[in-house]
């Protein structure tokens, strides 16, 4: 299996690294950044042992291709891709809010809503909801960004008073959000799916706002199935989905949700091939169009090949 776990490059004009949790992120000259997708996994805010073959280049094409197809809704962070698993672009001032927007009452939301909730983010809910019910519109729940652990979930009107986000900032990145979800949910009925819920996440360049990190893929994002959503919902069964929630359910199976005490199973080569298998699968539903795997003889080195000659050009 060769997946790629770990990056250490030092390309010209390297000001700086920030690794995360499955992502590197080089920063070039302090106006330029460029992020490499890793082949690591993560789920309950831990990484698993073991990578996910082609897992990198699965998020980095999905994330490219609906940057490229919401340029006309608001500007993005994306130059280029050098690699299928690598974006250039430019190096924003984030936001510390994650804008959350959700069209079906589902996952945490209806966790807390069956446990009495009609309020999340501010949002006042109706109620007599069941799960999987579409909203009558759909609904921003922001969270604010937590350097360790689990985000936050929190109000627009704390947002602004707290001085998180300014009023105008925000309503930039509100309106941008909406536009944004009404696309990914468009490009996905194409595809006979539902774009149910996702987050999208926010900078500044230049004094303008930026749409920034990865967009619409399903490590960001829950997509359901269209055919069968009515006749599953109206029978209050589960729906069938694409996102990677398939590993965390295996996760659970085998009594892991990162509690104290709990061990991490044994993640086999076979097992990781499956998840492999799975990601494809996700990506060529979503994008529809065949994965066309990268050659991983020197993964690598291929990569850091291909950054420097970008990076040669600029």
């Amino acid at each position: 299996m060769n997946a790629l776990l770990k990056t250490d490059y030092n390309f010209p004009g390297q000001t700086g690294v920030y690794r995360g949790k499955t992502r590197d992120c080089y920063f070039i000259n302090d106006d330029i950044m460029v992020m490499i997708a890793s082949d690591r996994i993560s789920a309950f805010d831990v990484v698993l042992p073991k990578g996910i073959p082609f897992k990198g280049q699965v998020l980095n094409q999905i994330a490219a291709k609906f940057l490229d197809a919401t340029t006309d809704i608001c500007p993005n962070w994306k130059l280029a891709t050098p690699h299928p698993q690598v974006t250039v672009g430019l190096k924003c001032e984030g936001f510390r809010v994650e804008m959350i927007i959700r069209g079906i009452l589902t996952g945490s939301a209806w966790r807390d809503y069956k446990n009495g909730c009609r309020e999340i983010c501010g949002v006042k809910l109706p109620d007599g909801m069941r799960e999987n019910e579409r909203f009558p519109e759909p609904i921003i729940t922001p969270t604010t960004k937590a350097d360790e652990g689990h985000d936050l979930n929190i109000s627009k009107e704390e947002i602004i008073a707290q001085g998180i986000v300014s009023k105008e900032d925000y309503e930039v990145m509100e309106d941008y959000t909406r536009k944004l979800f009404a696309r990914g949910q468009e490009i996905a009925a194409k595809q006979g799916l539902i774009l149910v819920d996702t987050k999208y996440e926010f900078g500044k360049y230049d004094g303008k706002v930026y749409l920034i990190d990865e967009v619409h893929t399903p490590d960001s994002s829950r997509y359901f199935y269209a055919e069968g959503y009515e006749e599953k919902f109206e029978k209050g069964e589960p729906q069938k989905q694409l996102s990677k929630e398939f590993v965390r359910q295996w996760l659970i199976d085998h009594n892991f949700m990162n509690q104290p005490g709990q061990t991490m199973p044994e993640i086999t080569d076979e097992y990781a091939e499956s998840v492999s298998d799975r990601y494809i699968e996700l990506y060529e539903g979503i994008i529809g169009e065949k994965f066309e795997k990268t050659d991983c003889d020197d993964l690598a080195a291929v990569i850091e090949k291909s950054v420097n000659e970008y990076l040669a050009t600029r």
